[in-house]
């Protein structure tokens, strides 16, 4: 592994955390589902937030998808923080943790046994996720895992998670890659709220994708074992259980691409044949025409100078740039200008 760029001088912590180790889940508010499927059904081009790929069988397939032999960032990321999780630590003092998007939190131990290992005082662990059942079974496994630590579970989408004041000796993590899942213009506006919160001498660590082959891109989110096929249509399965919706799964089919002047995957579903779906609960009726392909995601893919571009007009600056020798995948520590 290698990593470059300089670590900045980190401020100094806050206040040692108050004693404890649960505190009760608090969740957090956000867009309902069916205000983004009446939004997203409704455009032209249809459209649903990828949020709704993570329901408990989400959640499940997303795990083995991470296991796959083609999906690469999530073993290459873990390898870049068994290497630099400490100097990470290191360049900013952390106590305390806020990860977004934590899911199983399995490469997450790796920052937790840094700071445990820093000496800086009782750590503190604030992981959000949408998925309830996600975080219930992280947080037994984190209860056995370290006993003495506190542990503010957050239900929410991470947009929301700024439910506190920000701290100096807070490490926000936003690893996977998840930043690519926003359009520009949300990502911008999300790295702005970032910014923000970071203000009082936080740091954040953010994990990207980096540009790379396009077969080995699309190989990625359309692996041959057709886990990642699964993950896509599972949305479909959620508004059928959520808001009556009666998409027949049969009918549609997973599509990944590669958008070569937006430097990012696509994820869609295709209609096979011409149907018109009636969702229930909104008193929705959608009509597809055979071979309309409905968007669930988009990731993009950075170089070191475009990522740099979005911190800096979003009032933020790097402070360690860590990658693995074939620069698949890097991880961005930052802080507020």
């Amino acid at each position: 592994m290698t990593m470059t760029g300089a670590l900045a001088e980190p401020s100094a912590p806050s206040a040692t955390p108050g004693a404890g180790r649960f505190a009760r889940t608090q969740v957090a508010a956000g867009s309902s589902l069916a205000e983004d499927v009446l939004d997203g059904l409704s455009r032209p081009f249809k459209e649903l937030p990828p949020k709704h790929l993570y329901d408990e069988r989400g959640s499940q397939l997303f795990e083995q998808i991470c296991e796959l032999p083609e999906y690469y960032p999530t073993r290459t990321e873990r390898a870049i923080l068994e290497t630099h999780a400490d100097q990470i630590v290191a360049g900013s003092l952390a106590r305390e943790l806020l990860e977004l998007g934590s899911g199983a939190a399995t490469k997450t131990c790796l920052l937790l046994d840094a700071m445990h290992g820093a000496g800086l005082g009782q750590v503190r662990y604030l992981p959000v996720d949408i998925s309830a059942s996600a975080m219930e079974r992280a947080v037994a496994e984190l209860a056995a895992r370290y006993p003495a630590m506190l542990v503010d579970p957050i239900v929410g989408e991470f947009e929301d998670a700024w439910l506190d004041e920000p701290r100096a000796a807070r490490l926000v993590a936003f690893l996977g890659g998840t930043l690519g899942n926003l359009l520009p213009g949300a990502r911008r506006r999300f790295l702005r709220q970032l910014a923000g919160h970071l203000g009082g001498g936080g740091h954040a660590l953010i994990g990207v994708d980096l540009v790379k082959d396009r077969g080995e891109l699309i190989a990625a989110y359309d692996d041959a074992a057709g886990v990642t096929a699964a993950f896509n249509l599972n949305i479909l399965a959620v508004l059928n259980q959520r808001l009556g919706a009666e998409f027949d799964l049969d009918n549609f089919e997973h599509v990944a691409l590669y958008d070569d002047d937006r430097d990012w995957i696509e994820m869609r579903l295709r209609a096979r044949e011409a149907c018109t779906v009636v969702v229930g609960e909104l008193g929705l009726s959608v009509s597809f025409a055979a071979g309309e392909e409905m968007r669930t995601e988009i990731s993009a893919k950075f170089t070191r100078e475009r990522i740099q571009e979005d911190l800096v007009a979003c009032g933020l600056a790097e402070r360690g740039w860590f990658t693995d020798p074939d620069e698949r995948f890097a991880l961005v520590l930052c802080n507020a200008i």
